[in-house]
C-alpha cells in the first residue's frame, strides 16, 4: 500500500474536533462570546478591561506574523516562479487571460454594486445623526503612479522616533506590496538574462521559497488562536449598534457581496466545467480567514495554498497570479463598495448623477483597484472614485464609523476571487490539476498536506520528476 493511501485512510479517521473548519469556526463562536462577556463588563476600545486586552493582543500578534511571512513568501516565489518560466508553454497568453478575467468580474461586480445602489438608494434612508469625519488618505492616480517606483529594494519603510521623555526610540516598518513585486519581477527577469551564472541563485532562492512554505504552513494551523482574538476583539470594538444609521447601506454592501459569492463566481465555476461544491469546499478556508483578518495580504499565503492544493493551480502560475490578485483583484473593496458608496454620496447630498458618472464609476474600478496597493485599502478606493466624479469628499467621513465592519465581508470576497480566478484561467488553459480539484476535502484545509506527501511533492520537484506545466 503507498504512503499516500496509508496517509488518506489515516486523516479518514480524525475526529470531527481535529477539523481545520471546524476549528476555525469553534474559534469564530467562542471568540464572539468573549468579545460579548468583555462589552458586558464594561469594555470598551477607549477603556479596555484585561480581557479586551487580551483578545486584541492575541488578534493583532497574529496579523502582525502572517504580514511578517509576506515579504519574503511574494519576494520568492515571483523569482522563483519567473526563473521556471522556461518550463510554462505561452507564459504571457496566462498573464493576459489572467488580466482578463480580473477585469470581467471586476465589471460584472460594479454592474451589481450599481444596480443595488440605485434600488434600494441607501443615501435617502440614512439617518439624519450621521456626523462627517476627514478621510486619512485621498486616493488618486498620481498616489497610483508613484507608488510604481520603489523607494529601496524591498519596498520597505520605516517610520519613528525618539521620545522626548525616556529616549527611547519607537517606530515600525511598513512595506508596499506592488513595490515588492515590481522589485521580484525585475530580479526574477534578470536572473534569466544572466543564464547560468544565476544558477546558484536561482537554486538558493527556490530552496528558500521551500522553508519560507513550510513556515507559513505551521502560522496557519494556528489560524484558530488568532481568529479567536480578532473577532473577540472586533466585537469589543466596534459593536453592531453602530449599524443602526447606516443599516441600508451597510445591507446593499453585504448584498452585493453575497451575490458575487454565492452566484456569480459559482456561474463561472459551473460554466467551467468544474464542481461547485469543490468551490465552495475548497476556498472556504481563505475565505473565512479573510473575514475575520480583514487584510488580503494577510491572507495571501493561505490565499495562495487554497489556489494550488485545493483547486489544483501549478504553483510555477500561481505564485505569479495569487499576489498579483492581492493588490488589484478586490471585488469587495474596489468594485462593488465604491460603486454603491458613491451613489450613497450623491444622493445624501441630493446630487444627480449623469449616466456618464455612472460610466466612470465602472471604469474606475475596474482599471484603478490596484491603486489600493500598500495604503489604506477601500477608504483610498473611494475617495479616488468620488475625486473622479467631482462628489464632496466630506461623504467619505459619513462611512468611516462602519467601515470595519464592512471591511470584514469586503476582504472575504476579494480573496476569493484571488483563488477562484487562477483556478479559471488555469482550466481554460488546460494546466488546472482537475484530479486534486475534486479530490474529497476530508476535513483538512488543503488537500494532500500530510508531512509525507508533502515532503514527496518537493522532492520531486527538487529532482525535477515533477511534471512541467504547459498552457494549450
Amino acid at each position: 500500500m503507498s504512503t499516500t493511501t496509508t496517509a488518506r485512510k489515516a486523516r479518514a479517521k480524525r475526529p470531527f474536533y481535529a477539523s481545520f473548519g471546524f476549528q476555525v469556526i469553534a474559534a469564530l463562536v467562542v471568540g464572539i462570546a468573549l468579545g460579548l462577556l468583555a462589552r458586558q463588563l464594561g469594555a470598551t476600545a477607549e477603556n479596555p478591561n484585561p480581557l479586551f486586552t487580551t483578545l486584541d493582543t492575541i488578534g493583532s500578534s497574529y496579523v502582525t506574523i502572517l504580514r511578517a511571512a509576506v515579504v519574503p513568501l511574494v519576494f520568492t516565489a515571483i523569482v522563483a516562479s519567473i526563473s521556471n518560466l522556461r518550463r510554462v508553454q505561452n507564459a504571457a497568453r496566462l498573464a493576459g487571460q489572467t488580466l482578463l478575467w480580473f477585469a470581467i468580474t471586476a465589471f460584472i461586480s460594479v454592474v451589481i454594486g450599481i444596480a443595488l445602489g440605485l434600488v434600494i438608494r441607501p443615501g435617502e434612508r440614512a439617518g439624519g445623526d450621521l456626523e462627517a469625519a476627514e478621510p486619512g488618505h485621498v486616493g488618486t492616480w498620481w498616489d497610483f503612479l508613484i507608488g510604481l517606483v520603489p523607494q529601496n529594494f524591498l519596498g520597505l519603510g520605516v517610520s519613528g522616533g525618539v521620545d522626548p521623555e525616556t529616549g527611547a526610540f519607537s517606530g515600525s516598518v511598513s512595506f508596499n506590496i506592488l513595490q515588492i513585486i515590481v522589485v521580484s519581477v525585475v530580479v526574477g527577469l534578470a536572473a534569466l538574462r544572466a543564464g547560468r551564472k544565476a544558477e546558484p541563485f536561482l537554486a538558493f532562492t527556490e530552496s528558500l521559497l521551500r522553508v519560507i512554505l513550510r513556515v507559513v504552513w505551521w502560522i496557519i494551523r494556528i489560524a484558530p488562536i488568532g481568529t479567536l482574538g480578532l473577532i473577540g476583539a472586533a466585537v469589543v470594538k466596534y459593536g453592531w449598534e453602530r449599524l443602526t444609521s447606516l443599516a441600508w447601506f451597510a445591507g446593499a454592501i453585504y448584498i452585493g457581496l453575497a451575490l458575487v459569492f454565492f452566484v456569480v463566481y459559482p456561474l463561472l465555476v459551473k460554466f467551467h466545467g468544474l464542481s461547485v461544491k469543490q468551490y465552495f469546499s475548497g476556498v472556504w478556508p481563505a475565505t473565512q480567514f479573510g473575514f475575520v483578518s480583514r487584510s488580503s495580504l494577510g491572507t495571501l499565503p493561505l490565499t495562495q495554498r487554497v489556489a494550488e492544493r485545493n483547486f489544483g493551480v501549478p504553483r510555477e502560475y500561481a505564485s505569479f497570479a495569487v499576489p498579483f490578485g492581492s493588490t488589484t483583484k478586490m471585488d469587495g473593496c474596489a468594485a462593488i463598495y465604491p460603486a454603491i458608496a458613491a451613489i450613497f454620496v450623491a444622493q445624501f447630498f441630493n446630487i444627480e448623477l449623469s449616466f456618464i458618472q455612472y460610466v466612470l464609476i465602472a471604469l474606475v474600478s475596474v482599471v484603478g483597484s490596484a491603486a489600493t496597493a500598500g495604503t489604506t485599502g477601500a477608504t483610498v478606493m473611494l475617495t479616488l472614485t468620488l475625486s473622479t466624479l467631482g462628489l464632496p469628499l466630506e461623504g467619505v467621513g459619513l462611512l468611516l464609523a462602519i467601515d470595519p465592519i464592512l471591511d470584514m465581508g469586503r476582504t472575504a470576497v476579494n480573496v476569493t476571487g484571488q483563488a477562484i480566478i487562477p483556478a479559471i484561467v488555469a482550466k481554460r488553459e488546460g494546466i488546472l490539476d482537475l484530479d486534486l480539484y475534486n479530490a474529497p476535502r476530508e476535513g483538512l484545509p488543503f488537500q494532500d498536506e500530510d508531512e509525507d506527501e508533502s515532503e514527496a511533492v518537493s522532492d520531486a520537484e527538487a529532482t525535477g520528476t515533477a511534471e512541467p506545466v504547459a498552457a494549450r
